[in-house]
């Protein structure tokens, strides 16, 4: 119960590595807001997990529908102890010139607008609370991009330097700002991240890239969200987590 009592939102919580954080949050003693565009997924994950979870349909990369959500979980739960960037998008793995400006735009704004707007919500919130903990999912990619996805790694780039400012910025507001780092896990983008079948061929040779032989599944980003969430990581800051089995080495 290292959670108890907190109120965390995650965003893009109807799936992969949102919904393994929504739920470890939850069993770690938490309320959660499953914010996600997709009302399905988001209510399923929502319904199985309980009186603790509340869904709220949400376009990250919409200033009012961010307001609404941030204002809806403060009427709820009285205000926000935790957020979780972690909605996310790419293109197919393609070349750098075939990715049109509209799949650019989309990019940037589901993956770095959101942070901003995200940011411009709930840090008033956790300011009037003297503290809280943001985790922004980045990417190995940000760290050592794979070829064929430029604009995205570009995105987790930007990630992860959003996140070393904003740790310098709201450490006096007592707001701690870590990111993860995930290598590539069997969520619903991996196609468009290998840019190939899903085959247990294709599938080696991306795991050959990975010394401990295995892609990041939802509980490992769980595991790593939870810590940087805790009381235990009250002195970590400005953080950026590769949890990618050796990938970056």
């Amino acid at each position: 119960m290292r959670l108890a009592g907190k109120r965390a939102i995650v965003t893009g919580a109807g799936s992969g590595f949102g919904e393994g954080i929504a739920r470890r949050f939850v069993a770690e003693g938490a309320k959660v807001a499953i914010a996600d565009i997709n009302e399905a997924a988001g209510k399923r994950v929502a319904a199985e997990l309980g009186e603790a979870a509340l869904f709220i349909a949400t376009d990250v990369t919409d200033d009012r529908s961010v307001r609404a959500m941030t204002g809806q979980v403060t009427e709820a739960w009285g205000g926000i102890d935790i957020h979780v960037n972690n909605a996310g998008w790419t293109t197919k793995r393609q070349s750098l010139l075939d990715v049109t400006e509209a799949d650019f735009e989309r990019m940037f704004s589901v993956n770095c607008k959101s942070i901003f707007l995200c940011t411009r919500h709930i840090v008033p919130v956790m300011q009037q609370a003297s503290g809280g903990v943001i985790i922004n999912i980045a990417s190995t990619a940000g760290v050592r991009p794979r070829p064929g996805l430029t604009w995205y790694n570009a995105t987790k780039g930007a990630a992860i330097t959003m996140t070393k400012s904003m740790a310098a910025e709201l450490a006096g507001d007592r707001i701690r700002v870590n990111a993860i780092n995930p290598v590539i896990g069997a969520t619903g983008l991996l196609e468009s991240f290998m840019g190939l079948p899903d085959t247990p061929e294709n599938r080696a040779s991306f795991l050959a890239t990975i010394p401990l032989g295995r892609m990041s599944e939802p509980r490992d980003i769980a595991n790593a969200a939870l810590y940087l969430a805790s009381d235990e990581a009250d002195f970590i800051t400005g953080v950026c987590m590769e949890v990618d089995g050796g990938r970056c080495i």
